[in-house]
């Protein structure tokens, strides 16, 4: 028999949603930012995040590491939630919401 406390039974239900959870949201934009450095992949998913209209999503795929700080740094000083993030060895995959 397998016994698993409260607090690791929680972490592992919160991976399992954080992995299958990308794969339901609906995406209106797919931005593929890979091989760009910092500041362009952020710079692009502005330009992308301009043309959506509120509530919408853009996916955004990126390969600088720096873009997980630059996104999460921009979306706290903006409308914009990031409804799921990804990490795939060197991959990083966005799903932002954009606020109204």
């Amino acid at each position: 028999m397998l016994i698993v406390d409260a607090g690791q039974l929680l972490g592992i239900l919160q991976v399992c949603l954080l992995k299958y959870l990308p794969m339901e949201i609906n995406v209106d934009l797919e931005l593929d930012a890979s091989g760009l450095s910092c500041p362009l992949p952020l710079l692009k998913a502005k330009l992308a995040l301009n043309s959506l209209q509120a509530e919408q999503v853009l996916k955004v795929i990126a390969t600088d590491p720096g873009s997980e700080r630059d996104f999460e740094v921009f979306v706290q000083q903006s409308r914009h939630t990031i409804l799921a993030f990804e990490k795939d060895n060197a991959i990083y995959h966005y799903w932002i919401q954009k606020g109204s």
